[in-house]
């Protein structure tokens, strides 16, 4: 989106209106719209973790509509002024757990979380795995300046966030039926991933559902499975092209083809796409 067409949504127009200081990327504002649009005008709970200036409640309150209650939560405790507009704010780290067990019981459950604390890899791994349980069903998780995982002076880099976002990624992939159940986690359903933002989102009946192989009952045509006998690229990289014109003279009755090219691809397949990697 250019500046130009920018400018023209609501979510800019409510950050220009601001009366006070508050500081975007350009590449925010449209990520803004397509997750929050949902929510405008609606009894929602919006908690902002990171206000410094003020300026974003005041953009989240224009945004979201007056419905909506805004909490906003920082280390400094001038922050504690924003109360007289109408905002609760909290004070405390956000990397502290206690603080966290504390203020999630007066709060309660809340609908969206926008980390855009101090963004390092302790505050902002601490915060996700402290408040993942209190956002409710069908909200969201955003961290927002997610490219400090790449920079230095956040944290360790074999910690970064990003890091831990990958390990999500596992988890959920790991709720497949033939994978143990006890690596899998049912706390988040996906992970959106955005420029400098990273979205958990929260269904926890569709993350707890069983994953079972169905078929719809339709007429079957007793198709044969060739993911196998793709094996243009592992005869032209594995070095081994005699032996796959030897195979193919076998029967595969016993499965013999299938068994040599899983064999193949499992030592030599990455030898096509490694350089995907670099």
């Amino acid at each position: 989106m250019g500046i130009g067409l920018l400018e023209q949504t609501d979510i800019y127009k409510a950050y220009k209106g601001s009366p006070y200081l508050t500081m975007k990327h350009t590449t925010y504002f449209e990520v803004y719209e397509k997750l929050l649009a949902p929510y405008r005008g609606k009894n929602i709970t919006f908690l902002e973790i990171g206000i410094l200036n003020g300026g974003s409640l005041f953009m989240w309150r224009e945004f979201l509509g007056p419905e909506a209650r805004i909490i906003g939560m920082d280390l400094n405790p001038a922050a504690k002024k924003w109360e007289k507009d109408g905002f609760e704010i909290f004070i405390g780290s956000q990397s502290d757990e206690e603080f966290w067990a504390q203020t999630l019981k007066e709060i309660g459950m809340v609908d969206v979380v926008l980390d855009d604390g101090g963004h390092t890899y302790e505050q902002q791994i601490v915060t996700t795995e402290c408040l993942l349980d209190h956002v409710k069903d069908g909200g969201m998780l955003i961290v927002e300046d997610t490219h400090t995982s790449y920079m230095k002076g956040f944290g360790p880099r074999k910690f970064s966030f990003i890091k831990y976002v990958n390990k999500h990624i596992d988890r959920i992939n790991l709720r497949f039926s033939k994978f143990r159940s006890d690596a899998s986690d049912t706390r988040v359903w996906s992970v959106q991933v955005f420029e400098s933002i990273v979205v958990f989102h929260i269904n926890r009946a569709a993350s707890k559902l069983v994953s079972k192989p169905t078929n719809n009952g339709g007429q079957g045509e007793k198709a044969v499975d060739f993911r196998y006998f793709d094996n243009t690229v592992y005869q032209k990289h594995s070095g081994l092209g005699k032996y796959f014109k030897f195979v193919n003279f076998l029967p595969d009755s016993k499965g013999i083809k299938k068994t040599f090219w899983k064999i193949i691809i499992k030592f030599k397949g990455a030898n096509n796409t490694k350089r995907f990697f670099k």
